[in-house]
Formats: C-alpha cells, structure tokens, sequence
C-alpha cells in the first residue's frame, strides 16, 4: 500500500469555552454557584459585587415580594416509625446544674453503676457539670435547638465528658472512642481492632492492655445521654435503653414488660422485624399478650442515637423559584392563575469594575494589555451566562407551573403525566438541557418546595383512553393504605385491583415498586401489632 493525500469536508460542532461555561452554570445547585461567583471573585479583578438592586422586571421579580422560608427535610426510620428518645439531658443551662463531689481519680463502678463527676477538670478544657440520665428535672434537650447551634454528637459526649474525673489514659481511651462513632452514635469497629490499629498486629501485650482499657472506656461512654451511645449493634443499642428504663424508679412502663423487652433483643432481631409474635412468646417464656406489649416498647425505642445530633443545615433547601396564587380561582374548573418569579436571594448581583475597565482602556498597548483584555471579557461572559441561567429556569418554571395547574389546586392526585420533552419541545430547547435545569434546583409553592423534577413522571394507561401521572398513582397508594384496616392491611394484589376499579391499569410488580418508593412497607409487616 501506497501512501497517499486526500482531502475531507466534514462538520463538526465546537464548544467555545463561554459555552461550556454556559452549560456548567446551568447544571449546579444554589449552593455551588454561590461557591462559583465567590471564587470568580477572588480571581477575576474585572468582577465586583453590585450594591445596586439588579432590575427586577428582567427576571419576573415584580411580583416576589417575600423570599420563601428554607424548608427542611426530614425522614423517619422504617422499622421504628415515629422513635422518640427513651431518656434525654439539657443540652443547654448546664451551669444551672448542681456540682457533685467527687474524691476518687478512678471512676466508681460500685452500686448503680453511675459514675462520680468533678466540676472542673482542666485536662477535658474547661467547665462543663454533666446531669444524671435520670434527672426528670433538668429541661428536656430539644433537636431542633441543637441544630441550630450545630452541635454534634461528638462535641455533645466531649462535653459531658468533661465532667468526669479520669486517669489520663482512660481519658485518652475514651476520647478516642467517642472520635471513632458512626453517626448513628454506634461503635462499629471490635475493640479489638481499634487496639491493633494503635499499637500494630505484633505487640500482643500492648494490644491486651488497650483492649482492658477500651472496654472501660466504653462502659464510661454508655452511661453518657444520649442513652443507647456506643453501642456495638442495634441489639446492643436497644438493652441500653431497655435497662435505663428498667432502673428508673419514676418510670410508669410496666417492668414485666421491660423484661420481656430485654428478653426479645437476646433473639435474632429477624424475628422482631418479621412480627413473629408466636415464636417470640415461645422462646421468652412470656404470654402473648406481654409479648405484643414488650414489641410495642421496644418499637418507641430510638434506634439511632445520634439522629437528634445529624448536621441538618445541608438538608436546609432555599428555593430558586417562588410560585405564589394570582387572583381568585376561575369558575369554569375552579384553578387559580400563578405567577412564577425568581427568588432575589439566590440571585447574585454582579458587574463590571468601571474604575478597572476604564484604566484599561485608557492603556492600550501596554504591556500584559492583552491578558487584562481576556480577564475583562471572562468577567462579561460570566455575567451574561449567570442571566442566561436564571432565565433558563424561569422560563422552565413558567412552562412546568402552566401544565401542572391541576397539582397546585388540588395537590398529588391531579398530577399530570409530564416528561422532559414536552417541556423540551414548547421552549425550543434540548432534553438535556431541560435535565440541566430541573436537577437541585427547587421551587417554593403554596402547598410546599420540590425539586422541579418532582413535577416529571411518566404515565399509565386509563380505561378511557388516557394517561395517569406516575406521581397521582403513588398518591393513591398512600391514600389506600392510610385508610386501610390496620388488623388487615392491603396486600399488592388488592391496591393493584382497587387501582383497577378506578380505572388506572397497574400491575402488582408497579404497586409494590410504589409502594416501596413510599417506604410504606409489606402488609405483613404492616399488620398492627
């Protein structure tokens, strides 16, 4: 084979680099973009913030005259649906407290198994007088208090364990316990390895020691609030709370049950889970209707300790845009017209530096001239993508809010079937584009905030011919099985015919696909207790 030239025409789509800046601005969240303008900021001279109001009619301002509050999400545990805390402590006022005496180094491990406190201990950093698990006078922690003050669990248990009077070894011990916590407040790892992990594979003595000392450690880091902390299982976990229930005297829980309780968590929790009351009774001794009693305990137990101590300022949503009710609603089919605004504040006001633009072109042909010429242009560029953003969305917002009247009206059952190309088609836009602007971006309505992919979903068949929004259908669901007999709950086989009878063809497969999308679970599991 020869070689040879030849010659090609081909066309070939370019992305200038003020495009896939365009595109990228359009696919962060709030929070990112905020992070993008404050680092354009510290590197672009030619970009400052504008004191001045952006005008507001450019972006559908007019008619927003209140930023939306923040909503917050929040989610429940499956098994133990609507856990409370068994015990709590004040997080707050602990001044307040009185100081116990204490007159030992070592911790007292003799009578109730409480443990002496010292009022100051310099070595922890400071005053911090921790109360008893049992003091029913001390105010109750409240969660959304600590979260707003964005204390965590860990800095919670080094708070009270400031109050303890420890050698400094154990100290060491059981900080390094508390550093080693899952979120959940569980210790995953044995004491074994976290040992290994300190003094290496080799040194068996030293390992001993370690592992001795861990393991008062840990009972030290148990006897802290919140009750069931540094636990090692769910099981283990549960006997914590069980016990601290059993040894407080003012409880009004009746103690056969508790005992009954402590012993159900010494089974397989397979068994808990399923709602095995007739093996469960079998295997504690107990009779049936302690049993169902000691299950309905364990079910107001707190699984996760550290739930109430979880960082909830990232799940803190600012909406993008605010959809708020026009008028009255019209008489012909009873919706109301919307208008669909930007939110001010997540819009950054930014311009051009006048007093730097101007110098530059005052000194034309200077040196480095060319390089602050392309910083100025970056600087307009990322200005003029930043409106094409919020345009972007708002144009979106307007199109999603004029095909899902019905939901704002009258909430998830009237849920239109809606997929990214009908809103891709009506805007002359591309379906990725669409993707783009509908991923961590929110919209505040009057019957709540959603991603504006909530608003996406595709269709069943009807018997009249039409379509049924996925979300309408889910809606259903939760509708059937809320109103549902508790002692005989809807198995998949009967939702899918009562979805039937109203006309909306969906199989068993899909409900239970719904149905665990919901978290709702199986009608075995939902059989009341």
């Amino acid at each position: 084979m020869k070689p040879g030239l030849s010659l090609r025409v081909s066309q070939h789509l370019a992305l200038t680099p003020q495009l896939q800046q365009s595109i990228r601005l359009l696919q962060l969240s709030t929070l990112e973009l905020s992070q993008e303008v404050e680092q354009m900021l510290d590197e672009n001279p030619f970009l400052e913030r504008n004191a001045d109001e952006a005008p507001r009619e450019e972006f559908g301002l007019e008619a927003a005259d209140t930023p939306a509050q923040p909503d917050e999400y929040s989610s429940d545990d499956a098994i133990f649906s609507g856990a409370t805390s068994v015990s709590s402590t004040s997080a707050e006022g602990q001044n307040d407290a009185e100081t116990p005496s204490a007159s030992a180094d070592e911790p007292d491990w003799s009578g109730d198994g409480t443990v002496e406190m010292a009022p100051n201990d310099a070595e922890w950093g400071g005053d911090a007088p921790a109360r008893n698990r049992n003091d029913s006078e001390g105010d109750e922690a409240d969660a959304t208090e600590l979260a707003r003050s964005h204390e965590s669990l860990t800095a919670f248990l080094h708070r009270q364990a400031l109050a303890l009077r420890l050698s400094e070894i154990d100290r060491a011990a059981l900080r390094f316990l508390i550093e080693s916590l899952n979120d959940d407040g569980y210790l995953e790892e044995p004491l074994e390895e976290l040992a290994i992990s300190l003094a290496g594979s080799e040194d068996l003595e030293q390992i001993e020691e370690l592992v001795h000392r861990f393991t008062v450690a840990q009972r030290l880091l148990q006897s802290l609030e919140p009750v069931g902390v540094g636990a090692r299982g769910l099981a283990e976990c549960l006997t914590l709370q069980l016990k601290a229930l059993a040894a407080d005297e003012d409880s009004e829980i009746d103690p056969d049950a508790v005992q009954t309780a402590l012993r159900i968590c010494q089974q397989p929790l397979e068994m808990l889970a399923r709602r095995d009351i007739r093996r469960l009774t079998q295997l504690c001794g107990d009779g049936e209707e302690r049993t169902r009693a000691a299950m309905a305990l364990i079910a107001r137990l707190e699984p996760r300790p550290g739930r109430r101590f979880a960082d909830v300022e990232r799940n803190i949503i600012i909406p993008d845009v605010i959809v708020r009710k026009a008028g009255r609603a019209n008489g012909r089919d009873g919706q109301h017209n919307f208008v669909v605004a930007l939110n001010p504040d997540v819009m950054p006001r930014l311009r051009v530096h006048d007093i730097y633009a101007g110098a530059l072109r005052g000194h034309k042909g200077g040196e480095g001239h060319q390089g602050m010429q392309q910083r100025l242009q970056e600087a307009r560029w990322f200005i003029k993508n930043i409106q094409q953003r919020f345009d972007t969305i708002l144009r979106v917002s307007r199109a999603i809010v004029e095909r899902q009247k019905s939901f704002f009206t009258h909430g998830e059952l009237a849920m239109r079937p809606l997929v990214l190309r009908d809103i891709a088609d009506e805007l002359g836009l591309h379906e990725s584009t669409i993707s783009r602007v509908t991923t961590a971006k929110y919209m505040s309505t009057p019957i709540g905030t959603y991603e504006l992919k909530y608003f996406f979903g595709s269709g069943l068949g009807t018997e009249t011919g039409g379509n049924a929004s996925s979300t309408a259908v889910r809606a259903l669901i939760k509708q059937f099985v809320a109103a549902e007999s508790p002692a005989k709950p809807l198995s998949d086989s009967q939702i899918a015919e009562m979805l039937k009878e109203q006309g909306i063809e969906c199989a068993r497969r899909t409900v239970a696909k719904y149905r665990e999308a919901l978290k709702i679970a199986p009608a075995n599991l939902r059989k009341a207790l």
